[in-house]
């Protein structure tokens, strides 16, 4: 039996730990393993070394909510993980069903706000971060080697596409913070075949995702600066920001802004521009 997902997250978690992190001596036994021991964060959370090592194996599925609070305390998790925590406790207790979902699709109320953001680069997100819908400057800016008619995967395109890993100048950090939103989204759709698909893909295509998979560190993409390295304009630093959608919860938009009277600003003018150029351009036979 696999210890499952709540298992494997309380395993990397407390492997994140050291023994001068929770106060503890770092003496005794040289320790083969990363991190705290077993014992250790039983002792630290209060309940027995046993029971911590059947929940952390997947045999005990019923934690309460008194000791998950417990356990949460002494691996040290922020407000995002211990969310997350909770999330992988509840699936534990049920038996999933995989389901196959409802295609989604965008409301017209999201058309139209995305078309009112002419100026702005934007796009719309599934919950598997399929592109559901972008403006002709976000696909500019974004996605420009690609047909405006495609709407691929933006999690597929970050570890699978060498155009995409081009643009971010620290592809690394922007890596970590999707992978780090796709963990938030596992642990509300655990019976999502159409995500586990995405994450199985990812998995045997790119050992860079493996490697941030296995760390299972989790955090939403809420807002964050990035310099892009773009082909056209050259380089330009934007805030992509994701909002709500009312209508949707489970899709975001997401917008790229820049600071008033920035180099950056006018290097989206010019993006503008050009696009603007080649959608007037007659298409030749």
């Amino acid at each position: 039996m696999t210890a499952g997902p709540l298992g494997d997250f309380l395993h990397a978690r407390r492997a994140r730990l050291r023994p001068s992190d929770v106060g503890l001596p770092d003496v005794g036994p040289r320790r083969r393993v990363a991190g705290l021991r077993r014992e250790e964060l039983a002792h630290l959370a209060g309940v027995s070394v046993s029971y911590y090592t059947r929940l952390e194996q997947g045999l005990s599925r019923g934690a309460s909510a008194e000791v998950l609070d417990a356990i949460a305390r002494a691996l040290q998790l922020d407000t995002h993980e211990r969310a997350h925590l909770d999330r992988l406790a509840d699936a534990a207790r049920r038996t999933l069903k995989p389901r196959r979902p409802r295609p989604e699709k965008l409301a017209d109320e999201t058309r139209d706000l995305l078309r009112a953001l002419d100026g702005v680069p934007a796009l719309v997100l599934g919950r598997r971060t399929d592109v559901l819908a972008w403006n002709p400057l976000g696909h500019a800016l974004l996605a420009g080697h690609l047909d405006l008619a495609q709407r691929p995967n933006l999690s597929r395109m970050l570890f699978l596409d060498p155009h995409c890993r081009e643009l971010y100048a620290d592809w690394k950090r922007k890596a970590r913070a999707v992978v780090g939103n796709l963990r938030i989204t596992v642990g509300k759709h655990p019976d999502d075949p159409l995500l586990a698909e995405l994450i199985g893909e990812l998995t045997m295509k790119s050992p860079e995702f493996v490697s941030l998979w296995r760390d299972h560190r989790v955090g939403p993409c809420d807002a964050d600066s990035y310099e892009l390295r773009h082909p056209v304009v050259g380089r330009v630093t934007v805030t992509q920001q994701t909002l709500s959608v009312a209508r949707s919860p489970e899709q975001v938009l997401i917008v790229c802004t820049t600071p008033e009277g920035s180099a950056s600003e006018e290097a989206l003018t010019l993006l503008r521009q050009v696009s603007d150029r080649k959608a007037t351009q007659p298409v030749r036979a």
